[in-house]
């Protein structure tokens, strides 16, 4: 039997969803304790009870965001057979999640950008889940080769960076140059990597 979720929980997961918004607006260093408790209209000192310190509260969003992006991404996906069943549930849910999950578009992309010359244990965070990202993209054309969907002298991790690409220049495009045709520009780009790497006659 499931256990069953306490109010404290509850009001936990709520006050997270609210600051991932946040930060998928205005990034993660803006996120502090002060700034969420004024989106909230909550005193700092029941926030402080729930995270202590501007840290810890990156932290913790970042950790509520990487498990809404398997949940809503990678969990459907792998359901799906092996193959390009999977790839393309990757791609229709990344697309999806980045486009309406949150009203700044994926923040975990951002923190990526954000992060990336910052050290510390934010940053290795953020490089863990994107290497986990990596990680599941390779698996997946790896378990497609198997399966036969993809050629057998494919490199998966050959596949993945280019997937990968694909779908992060998705944001840039959609985002950051607001252009309309971002979403078919992406899949027409996968497509392209797909006929290109499926077996040859």
């Amino acid at each position: 039997m499931a256990r069953e979720t306490t109010k404290g929980e509850e009001t936990k997961a709520a006050i997270l969803d609210r600051a991932l918004a946040l930060a998928s607006l205005g990034g993660f260093e803006k996120l502090t304790i002060g700034t969420l408790a004024e989106a909230l209209q909550m005193s700092k000192s029941g926030l402080f009870a729930h995270f202590g310190a501007k840290s810890e509260l990156q932290l913790a969003v970042m950790r509520h965001g990487v498990d809404r992006f398997i949940s809503h991404v990678i969990a459907p996906a792998l359901k799906l057979p092996r193959g390009e069943p999977r790839l393309r549930a990757l791609v229709d849910g990344w697309i999806r999640w980045d486009r309406d999950a949150l009203p700044g578009g994926c923040p975990l992309q951002a923190a990526a950008a954000e992060y990336d010359d910052v050290e510390g244990p934010i940053r290795d965070y953020v490089v863990e889940s994107q290497r986990d990202w990596f990680d599941t993209l390779t698996q997946v054309a790896r378990a497609a080769i198997q399966a036969g969907a993809l050629a057998a002298d494919i490199d998966p991790r050959a596949f993945a960076f280019e997937l990968s690409n694909i779908l992060a220049g998705y944001r840039r495009h959609a985002r950051l140059f607001r252009e309309p045709d971002a979403e078919s520009l992406t899949r027409s780009a996968f497509e392209a990597l797909l006929a290109r790497s499926r077996p040859r006659a």
